[in-house]
């Protein structure tokens, strides 16, 4: 018979809760519970686990003070409710519970715990001194289908290797287009890890996900790309971002995983009379690990080329910064074609600013060509007119 005492509590937020589900789906192994203290101080010491590698203990150290009162009053074998907001989340059978340090945790993670560093100053304060390890049990089971929907696609098309990219495609300008290109040149089946914040900034996850399935809908062969969802939490980053991805692409069935140079975890090393990144430190992950070029447009070649092939100097190339490409949208600037498909920049404008024209229709036919019937037109449809008369050259 159950007892009808109430269980203690824990709070945890999204970000937690994400990197929860990860776990229980199986695809964060080598990794297949919570660590207890013996284990993440093995995994400090060596960043292994089960002989692979596993950058940073996996444990669960929620903060806030009534969350330290409940983990300092809880003793094994007595059973806790995890909570997400106002809703139970899983239930958890405690191990043990033992102390950490946050400011140490944060440089397993990041890589330093200099404040001003954007990773850094988000993930501090939501990090307690106190862990808490055991087996979980989600309340509601995991609804992720995305591995069996990489097994249907591979078995649709018999694929022999499945390549992933972790993009975040904020936005999807012309660099992405062709390094999505390139790598489908070398497979059968692209898996794009889509990125998925947790805080609203820049681009909506809808807007690049649209943004994404336009691009692969309209141009790309059909059978051969599937988008993924990837809740961007804390465990993806820092210097260690890029042994998670491969975590995480090779227990999704990917067997190759694609980055490009520019990564902000690839990061140079000197070792031992040679160069190395944290590509070398990927141990026992079998999956092969490639550097895609850096894509720049060239007016001399007068198309996109690798920026290391190009013989012409850094003043001939054209950069695809995407941060510089997103302030120019989210000023309200269409942003040239030669940066960022039309169709692409007309859907994004549209709906950062729905409503933007007093009098759309007037102005639409006051300044395009027209066949002389009055017809409705939308937002999208005067941002991709704008464009061709952007591109007249007759009077240039």
């Amino acid at each position: 018979m159950k007892s009808s005492r109430k269980n203690k509590t824990l709070l945890i937020d999204s970000e937690a809760a994400s990197a929860l589900e990860l776990l229980s789906d199986g695809l964060l192994s080598p990794i297949t519970k919570l660590m207890n203290s013996k284990e993440s101080k093995e995994v400090l010491t060596t960043a292994l686990f089960d002989g692979k590698s596993f950058p940073f203990p996996f444990i669960l150290a929620p903060s806030g003070r009534l969350n330290e009162e409940v983990l300092s009053s809880l003793v094994a074998g007595e059973e806790v409710t995890i909570l997400l907001g106002d809703e139970p989340f899983a239930t958890l059978v405690v191990e043990e519970v033992f102390k950490i340090n946050p400011k140490d945790r944060i440089k397993q993670i990041y890589g330093t715990d200099d404040l001003s560093h954007p990773g850094v100053s988000a993930t501090i304060n939501r990090i307690g001194s106190l862990a808490v390890c055991g087996e979980y049990k989600l309340i509601n089971e995991s609804k992720n289908k995305n591995k069996q929907k990489i097994q249907e696609a591979k078995k649709l098309i018999d694929a022999k290797h499945t390549t992933a990219i972790v993009m975040a495609a904020n936005p999807l300008h012309r660099a992405h287009e062709r390094l999505i290109r390139q790598v489908l040149d070398t497979t059968d089946l692209l898996v794009i890890f889509l990125l998925k914040p947790y805080t609203e900034s820049n681009l909506s996850y809808e807007i690049r996900r649209d943004s994404l399935d336009y691009f692969i809908n309209n141009f790309l062969t059909k059978n051969h790309v599937v988008v993924v969802p990837l809740e961007n939490s804390y465990i993806f980053a820092g210097y260690n971002e890029i042994i998670i991805d491969a975590i995480v692409a090779k227990n999704y069935g990917c067997d190759r995983l694609t980055i490009g140079t520019n990564h902000a975890g690839l990061g140079m090393f000197y070792d031992c009379n040679s160069n190395k990144s944290i590509i070398d430190k990927v141990i026992g992950i079998d999956i092969e690990i490639t550097v895609a070029s850096e894509y720049v447009y060239c007016n001399k070649c007068t198309t996109l080329v690798s920026k290391g092939r190009c013989p012409h100097g850094q003043h001939h190339h054209i950069s695809y910064k995407a941060d510089s490409i997103l302030e120019l949208l989210e000023l309200g600037i269409l942003p040239p074609s030669i940066l960022l498909r039309k169709e692409i920049s007309a859907a994004i404008l549209s709906k950062l600013f729905p409503n933007r024209f007093k009098n759309l229709g007037k102005i639409y036919y006051d300044i395009f060509p027209v066949e002389g019937l009055l017809q409705e037109h939308t937002e999208k449809d005067f941002y991709l007119e704008l464009v061709k008369l952007y591109q007249t050259t007759s009077l240039t």
